[in-house]
């Protein structure tokens, strides 16, 4: 059974018993109604409690359940709320631990609701692109009143049981039980058995004093906040039905919102996301009850901005870090900028003074190896040389205790020759960050041929730990990411070579959704980075084409934002990207020269031949099992490189295009004689998925 009952006197306690978050799937459903039923039935019992087994009251729908028929099977949750609403005998709601989606709306049909401190209660649909569905948005207002209802519909966040109980009028919670939670519920539900009429949150007025006015300013924050997602829109819409129509009416209007969301892109991308990052976490052959190695202390090798960034991100979980560097200077430095990074953080009223200060007390620093050896996992983050990875490895080789993890922070290099640096390849793993290492949320994990099980699963829970979103990539020339924003960064310079400049590509990948365009990305990381790279390709692959405006770029020191001037000019104290009339003669000269005839290119040519780009190799990582799952590589481009959001990733938004027209827009790129033909024949992936009508991501 997933929901018990226990008699307590003439109080009967239905408990919700489907682990881990007592999600109401349909055999919950049934077995709870079972329940009710039988208090029903049982002339014994006076007053019914609902609660939850183990930390949580619901989580509110089986997200197992997500699209597939028994997520409306009878009883589903609007019928089995309307049975709990309309029992001739009290319900009392036992609120514990996480109150959420379905779940808040199960106990909002209850007729009373009693919580613990510390609950955490929220209607977080929006976050997946929907409208509550079953009741909220027509009950929480009633029972809360419509400010504080809609902020929390709008915004999905999670607000705690006793901050919401000293809402003034509230009725959503009627007692906070201090103590033991089922005791206290028990004895509220004795007090209340017997008196009549039993109270219903749908019998409540939802009222605004200036409902009109109230409601169109909350529709324009709603359009300005999320203007690539309809649901926050709809939301406000819906509570405003509280108000203005009756609850029935009311209730239909909601269903049909929701309704008309579950089939949006948006809808698709956002669901899409929410599943990508669960499954990223499953390793196909490291079991999820692998033994883990303790990580007690880490080390990490460089004081520089990305070491500072890493170091800070076990400082926030209350990991000690001991930093090394070769030079006081340089750990002075690193020091400082950590400071002052969290000195910024309680300035601005996001971190605690004191727990500042705990942080820092949780950072030591060292100029000598022989003081990191009974660390349990080193993170170098030095220098993008090889050579100079091979020095740090063997120092790391040569004093790490046995048993230690050692991590590299590279983002191109090859981590299975890092590896043999030391006697200890199973120990060795790639920890990719990405900059700012504190603040971005990606965590490539790369996994070498000889990576130990134990060691990768050790890391994928310190992700967690640390709170960054892990992908397991192979081995191979970035990686992931890196990998495929190579072939992103080749098309964007052959539409400069072929008429556009850096501004309008900008523009267009900006107005598709990118946090930012491929030319404001590269000055803001630095040209030269990228012109590193090049020269290594150059001798290594000297067969992939390049547009030589990156390098020319280059060669005139516009290296970006650190110097000022990259493709785009900047003033001194501001980030604006100012087009450059010297690069724009640059690129002109430069297509001159290579007797190209400008052309116009329409903003869609330029979206889909970065985007198909990006897929396209996506699918050769895919074919090599560098990647296991498309969704891990949607993953890696929500998280690392400012992908839409509300298009779910480039492969989710392959998918929603239609593979088929993918590769007919692919076959006209090739025809293109300024760019790569041979870069544009479909991987034999993407080919086969066209010919057997499937695409990347199962529906």
């Amino acid at each position: 059974m997933t929901a018990t009952l226990a008699r307590h006197g003439r109080v009967a306690v239905i408990t919700l018993d489907n682990p881990p978050v007592n999600g109401l799937g349909l055999e919950t459903r049934r077995a709870l109604a079972a329940q009710v039923h039988a208090a029903e039935a049982d002339p014994q019992i006076a007053a019914m409690v609902i609660t939850g087994a183990g930390r949580v009251f619901s989580g509110g729908a089986d997200i197992k359940e997500f699209g597939s028929p028994k997520a409306v099977a009878e009883p589903n949750l609007l019928s089995l709320i309307l049975l709990v609403e309309r029992a001739t005998k009290p319900v009392v709601a036992a609120i514990h631990g996480t109150c959420m989606g379905g779940g808040l709306e199960l106990s909002l049909g209850c007729h009373y609701r009693v919580a613990a401190p510390g609950a955490s209660i929220a209607l977080p649909e929006v976050k997946i692109g929907l409208v509550p569905g079953a009741g909220g948005t027509q009950r929480l207002p009633r029972a809360l009143g419509v400010e504080t209802a809609l902020n929390m519909i709008v915004s999905g966040e999670p607000v705690r049981s006793e901050q919401l109980a000293q809402v003034p009028g509230q009725r959503l919670i009627d007692r906070l039980i201090e103590g033991e939670l089922i005791a206290g519920a028990v004895a509220f539900a004795e007090e209340v058995a017997d008196v009549r009429p039993l109270p219903r949150v749908r019998d409540l007025k939802a009222e605004h004093p200036q409902a009109d006015a109230y409601f169109q300013f909350a529709r324009n924050t709603a359009r300005a906040m999320a203007k690539n997602f309809p649901a926050p829109v709809r939301c406000v819409d819906c509570v405003e039905q509280a108000v203005k129509a009756k609850f029935d009416e009311g209730m239909r209007f909601e269903r049909e919102a929701f309704l008309g969301l579950m089939w949006t892109p948006e809808c698709k991308a956002l669901r899409h996301a929410f599943f990508a990052e669960r499954a990223a976490s499953k390793i196909a052959d490291v079991p999820e009850d692998t033994p883990l190695r303790p990580v007690q202390r880490v080390a990490v090798i460089g004081a520089g901005t990305m070491g500072g960034g890493i170091a800070m991100n076990f400082l926030n979980a209350g990991i000690p870090v001991v930093m090394l560097e070769m030079k006081q200077e340089a750990l002075e430095r690193g020091v400082a900028t950590i400071r002052k990074n969290y000195e910024a953080q309680v300035r601005k009223g996001k971190l605690k003074a004191d727990k500042y200060e705990q942080r820092m007390a949780l950072l030591s620093t060292t100029l000598s190896y022989a003081d990191i050896g009974d660390a349990d996992l080193a993170i170098e983050a030095v220098f993008e040389d090889m050579a100079v990875k091979q020095a740090v490895f063997e120092q790391l080789d040569a004093v790490m205790k046995p048993g230690a993890i050692l991590a590299t922070n590279t983002s191109t290099l090859d981590v299975n020759r890092i590896a043999s640096f030391t006697r200890r390849s199973q120990d060795v793993i790639g920890t990719h960050f990405f900059s700012p290492a504190n603040v971005m949320k990606l965590l490539e994990v790369v996994r070498g041929a000889e990576t130990a099980r134990d060691v990768l699963a050790t890391v994928m829970a310190l992700g967690k730990k640390i709170r960054k979103t892990c992908v397991v990539s192979g081995v191979c020339d970035g990686f992931i990411g890196n990998r495929m924003i190579e072939q992103y960064s080749r098309q964007a310079g052959f539409l400069l070579e072929e008429g556009c400049t850096p501004t309008q590509v900008d523009r267009a990948i900006e107005k598709f959704g990118f946090a930012m365009g491929p030319f404001r990305m590269g000055d803001l990381a630095g040209n030269d980075i990228g012109w590193y790279i090049r020269k290594r390709r150059y001798l290594e692959k000297p067969e992939l084409r390049y547009s030589r405006t990156a390098d020319l770029l280059c060669e005139m020191g516009r290296f970006g934002q650190k110097t000022g001037a990259g493709w785009h000019d900047y003033q001194a104290g501001r980030r604006d990207a100012i087009p450059s009339p010297v690069v724009e003669q640059m690129i002109a000269d430069h297509r001159a020269a290579l007797g190209i005839t400008p052309r116009k290119i329409s903003d869609e040519e330029i979206v889909h031949r970065l985007v198909y780009s990006l897929v396209n190799e996506a699918a050769r990582l895919l074919e090599e099992g560098i990647a296991a799952k498309a969704s891990d590589i949607d993953m890696v481009y929500l998280t690392g490189y400012g992908f839409p959001l509300h298009r779910g990733g480039p492969m989710c938004y392959a998918d929603t295009q239609g593979l088929f027209n993918v590769v007919e827009d692919m076959k006209r790129f090739a025809r293109n004689p300024h760019d790569d033909a041979a870069f544009w024949q479909p991987a034999p992936l993407l080919a086969r998925l066209v010919a057997e009508g499937k695409t990347f991501n199962p529906a």
